[in-house]
């Protein structure tokens, strides 16, 4: 193992650890009413997932020596969208799964009603965490406007609804991206630009190659999703695999093959890297974020 790679993954399983303490403060304690709504959130957000997103935010950070504050609160909102689109996503009117980050989902843990409220007081959780922090208006306004956009029907719910409508048809690869870019690609974009966006009043310049970048590693990720949904087990995947063909849903893999569908993996992280070249050796976090999203096994 090469040193520069040693050093980010101590960087992320570090960043990982500190960033769970911190969501786990900036979420309603689990002993204040209504007690099981606060415990069933609490179960959603905490002990699970890789944090790409929250490790897309402190990566992205380092671009403009952004405080760490700052960061933390744009990586705890965004995470929080994140695990309540989760919760819905398992839900039985929309994709109907058991099993998230290698526990029941929020649903069968709990009920259906519950799960609706986690997801639905997730959500609110988000934007309050953004609006509480101490910095100025100028900076947070910004991100909450993004956030929302993100994660709205021009985003991520947006690309919600084309995948549920899409179930059965015979899409083209341009459809494809064009949902996944919402669905998947939306939150990530937003990981990285509220995450450079905390360090300074980006450029034109700024936005346009960080656009670039996050469009390669969102796309990437979907890609390496699909490959892994094909070829992985349910215990290594920590949900149901196999559940995209099962349902007849359109993916990389059914349009384009598995050789294919890694090589444009491939060809999306080389996209990303060149896209970071503007900003030097700052990037280097970024960089190996690309690869670890192409390279993951589960």
């Amino acid at each position: 193992m090469s040193t520069q790679l040693a050093e980010f993954q101590t960087w992320m399983k570090t960043t990982q650890v500190e960033f769970e303490i911190a969501l786990a403060d900036l979420l309603p304690a689990s002993t204040t009413l209504p007690t099981r709504l606060h415990e069933a959130m609490r179960y959603a957000a905490l002990d699970g997932g890789k944090r790409v997103r929250p490790l897309l935010v402190y990566a992205a950070g380092r671009l403009f020596d952004a405080p760490l504050h700052l960061l933390t609160r744009a990586a705890a909102a965004l995470e929080m969208i994140h695990a309540y689109s989760l919760v819905h996503d398992d839900m039985p009117c929309m994709d109907d799964d058991a099993l998230r980050r290698g526990k029941p989902t929020v649903h069968i843990k709990y009920d259906e009603p519950t799960a609706l409220l986690v997801g639905d007081a997730l959500q609110a959780q988000a934007f309050l965490v953004l609006a509480e922090g101490d910095a100025s208006a100028e900076v947070k306004l910004p991100m909450l406007q993004l956030l929302a956009t993100a994660a709205g029907s021009r985003g991520m719910c947006g690309g919600q609804a084309i995948d549920l409508a899409s179930v059965g048809l015979a899409l083209n690869v341009e459809e494809l991206e064009h949902m996944h870019r919402l669905k998947t690609g939306a939150l990530l974009r937003a990981s990285v630009l509220m995450g450079a966006m905390s360090g300074k009043t980006l450029s034109t310049s700024e936005v346009s190659a960080l656009d670039v970048y996050s469009a390669a590693i969102g796309l990437a990720f979907q890609v390496v999703d699909d490959v892994l949904d094909a070829t992985a087990d349910s215990a290594t995947l920590g949900k149901t695999a196999g559940k995209d063909a099962a349902d007849n849903k359109p993916t990389y893999v059914s349009l384009l093959g598995l050789d294919a569908s890694r090589a444009l993996a491939d060809k999306l992280c080389r996209d990303a890297h060149q896209a970071l070249l503007p900003f030097g050796e700052k990037a280097q976090l970024l960089r190996e974020l690309a690869d670890l999203i192409v390279q993951r096994k589960a």
